[in-house]
């Protein structure tokens, strides 16, 4: 009778421990938020960060950068409106190269998560194909005048003040380096892969801007924010350390979609 009192003891309490292990399991288990897929786009001067989210109760929404995809990976900047069903993000100010982003979610409860990495890609609502010709830098250096912006940061004080003079330019665009309708600058270089090439930028004085150590890709868009002004810019190309190629290019004040 002992026996069976003991038995029927332990399968109640072999049940007891079953049933809260798994209703332990089942709340330690519960599947996390997904993070929906966001957009970044490259448009006219900066990359724009586009996503539909369900979240609710977030605490903040952390904009990291890079520009490996892997490392380095730092905050820019806090989304405005994390709760928000639609949210969007601007990167002014992005890095000459290829943009990669994620997105740090942290909630009031004190959970968190990262988004997916996404490139930022053309935006093709945009026309970037055709590449600025003699025409359109005339067209662009009258406009910025009219709207009194100087294109030639050379030029001294006394002749800021005396009346315009036409411009005379002679000049083309290259082919590895240039300015196109949206307002970008791109650079194409169709063996990149295979051989070494930097791209440094100056100021029409000779200042120096910023380098490209190594373009990887066969082609690349930089963005117009990056040149901070409109105006002439200089550029070199070295293939393998050596001059491949020196000129200039124009960036207006205005474009066209």
């Amino acid at each position: 009778m002992k026996q069976l009192s003991r038995t029927i003891l332990f399968a109640v309490f072999f049940a007891v421990f079953i049933t809260s292990g798994f209703s332990v399991k089942a709340q330690t288990t519960t599947t996390p938020p997904v993070f929906p897929n966001f957009s970044a786009l490259i448009k006219t001067g900066k990359i724009q960060l586009e996503l539909l989210s369900g979240f609710r109760d977030v605490k903040f929404i952390g904009v990291q950068r890079s520009l490996d995809s892997v490392l380095n990976f730092s905050t820019i900047g806090l989304v405005s409106n994390p709760n928000e069903l639609r949210i969007n993000y601007q990167d002014v100010k992005p890095l000459p190269g290829s943009n990669y982003y994620r997105l740090f979610v942290q909630f009031n409860n004190g959970r968190y998560l990262y988004s997916n990495i996404v490139l930022a890609i053309p935006d093709s609502t945009i026309d970037g194909s055709k590449k600025l010709q003699l025409a359109d830098v005339k067209e662009a250096i009258a406009a910025a005048k009219e709207a009194g912006v100087n294109t030639n940061p050379n030029s001294t004080t006394k002749e800021k003040n005396a009346p315009p003079k036409e411009e005379k330019i002679v000049w083309h665009p290259s082919n590895y380096v240039y300015t196109t309708a949206d307002g970008n600058v791109n650079i194409k270089l169709p063996d990149a892969p295979d051989k070494k090439y930097s791209v440094k930028f100056f100021e029409p004085d000779g200042s120096f801007l910023f380098e490209i150590d190594e373009v990887k890709e066969p082609f690349l868009i930089l963005e117009k924010a990056i040149f901070l002004h409109a105006g002439w810019f200089n550029f070199e190309i070295l293939q393998n350390g050596k001059p491949y190629e020196k000129w200039n290019l124009f960036i207006p004040l205005n474009y066209r979609n």
